[in-house]
């Protein structure tokens, strides 16, 4: 039997409404993890393809092919400051959608390579339906975890719902 996986999100109040945060640490190099991140080949293996102009002020689209119909979305790349952080924004009949990923770790060849921490970062003005998007993006992260480790991809129903209560249940600090 697989091991149901562990929510660990915490919720920050902002001056805006709040913030959803997930954490992952991976043993990487932070280029490895950007690259993972960033490189439509590589967000294909956890998220999806992507093609277009990824530079900050343009709109991408992304494939996102772990959802049901594999429907492609425009995403607009606010801010991309190799290899340390990440900025872009979505909108579409689901609402407005605002995401950062954070990256802090060693370089490639650093006598102190410790790895790199992952802080995903879903800017929000509401609370509503956190047990639905948390439950989601702690299984996109499970799976960028699974593409960079080449373990198997977990599965959404190990997330969801079994996740839900915990996410809807998040106070902000």
């Amino acid at each position: 039997m697989a091991t149901i996986p562990t929510p660990a999100g915490r919720l920050l109040r902002t001056p805006g409404g709040v913030d959803l945060v997930l954490t992952r640490a991976f043993p990487l190099p932070v280029e490895e993890v950007w690259a993972a991140v960033t490189e439509s080949a590589r967000t294909a293996l956890w998220f999806g393809p992507w093609e277009g102009d990824g530079a900050p002020g343009r709109t991408a689209r992304v494939r996102m092919v772990f959802e049901k119909g594999e429907p492609w979305i425009e995403l607009r790349v606010e801010a991309c400051e190799a290899p340390h952080r990440l900025v872009v924004s979505t909108a579409d009949e689901a609402g407005s959608w605002n995401l950062e990923l954070k990256l802090s770790g060693t370089s490639v060849g650093a006598a102190d390579a410790g790895g790199t921490e992952l802080h995903f970062i879903h800017h929000r003005d509401t609370e509503a339906g956190l047990g639905e998007i948390g439950a989601g993006w702690e299984y996109y992260l499970d799976l960028l975890r699974a593409s960079l480790d080449g373990t198997p991809r977990p599965v959404f129903e190990d997330y969801y719902p079994a996740q839900k209560a915990y996410f809807e249940g998040l106070t902000a600090e």
